[in-house]
């Protein structure tokens, strides 16, 4: 569902994902295009969504290589752990012909994740097919 206060396209991303953050309980999250551009971005203070977009943009480019090298099929996720309990979540996707990027911050273990980039993904879809079609 579009966010109904959005007043503009990067508007209704930026609701978008402040609403995942919110839902998830996560740090930050991001969209971006392939290259690593930021398209949108939620985060809580003392995180630097930029910082996760170069991240989010080199592990689509180094997966891409990989898995061509590979003859593998196209990856959709990838995930990275740290010692400290942090994930970094990159969910790899279409919209309207354009190559994306959901990339989310996660602390903790036990925190799901899945059903709530699903459904941004579809949001973000919706978004971009009302605003850029």
């Amino acid at each position: 569902m579009i966010p109904n206060t959005a007043t503009s396209g990067s508007d209704a991303l930026a609701q978008v994902l402040q609403h995942l953050n919110h839902e998830g309980k996560f740090s930050i999250s991001i969209l971006t295009d392939e290259q690593g551009l930021a398209i949108a971005s939620a985060s809580e203070n003392g995180f630097d969504p930029d910082r996760q977009a170069a991240v989010a943009a080199l592990v689509q480019r180094a997966i891409g290589q990989a898995g061509s090298r590979l003859g593998m099929a196209q990856i959709d996720e990838m995930i990275f752990y740290t010692t400290e309990n942090e994930r970094l979540v990159c969910r790899f996707f279409n919209a309207q012909g354009h190559s994306l990027i959901l990339a989310v911050t996660i602390i903790g273990k036990e925190q799901t994740y899945r059903r709530l980039m699903k459904q941004t993904i579809t949001q973000v879809r919706e978004v971009w097919a009302k605003y850029w079609e």
